[in-house]
């Protein structure tokens, strides 16, 4: 594979990023899960007044400790990845959050930018510009930087 010479991006860089980047989002999901709303009203509507236990156990809760098995992922991929199997997994996870979440980003953008649900769903003026201006740009930038991530990982002992 032809690597650039005049690329000077530090080794691990990206996976350090996404590391990052998700831990972020676990924060900010443990925040949301011990009672703060800052964001969350804005972007969830109704459950974040309501707070329903499923959606604390599940969306606030569950989805913080999923982001820190992607900062866990990210560090892996920042690292020199072991041979065989292992190695693979990683790459192949890498490329798996890279995908879901340039999926997800793009899905809702497309979503409410062509209103396909029309009033079939409940979105304020102020949840569909939180959602386009904030939420769906995080989702896209974690994508991309977990995708950095897995293109730059190396296996140990290849060459940087």
């Amino acid at each position: 594979m032809y690597e650039d010479p005049h690329d000077k991006t530090t080794p691990g860089l990206w996976g350090r990023i996404a590391c990052a980047w998700a831990v972020a989002f676990a924060v900010l999901h443990f925040y949301w899960a011990l009672g703060g709303s800052w964001g969350l009203s804005v972007s969830a509507g109704p459950l974040a007044e309501e707070r329903p236990g499923w959606f604390v156990v599940v969306g606030l809760w569950g989805v913080g400790l999923l982001c820190l098995v992607g900062g866990v992922l990210g560090w892996l991929l920042a690292g020199p990845r072991p041979r065989g199997l292992a190695g693979r997994v990683v790459k192949a996870l890498g490329w798996c959050a890279c995908a879901a979440l340039l999926i997800r980003g793009i899905a809702v953008e497309v979503l409410l930018l062509t209103d396909v649900a029309g009033s079939e769903i409940n979105v304020s003026p102020q949840q569909r510009l939180w959602t386009l201006l904030l939420w769906n740009p995080w989702f896209l930038v974690g994508g991309l930087v977990f995708g950095l991530a897995a293109r730059r990982s190396r296996t140990h002992g290849e060459p940087e």
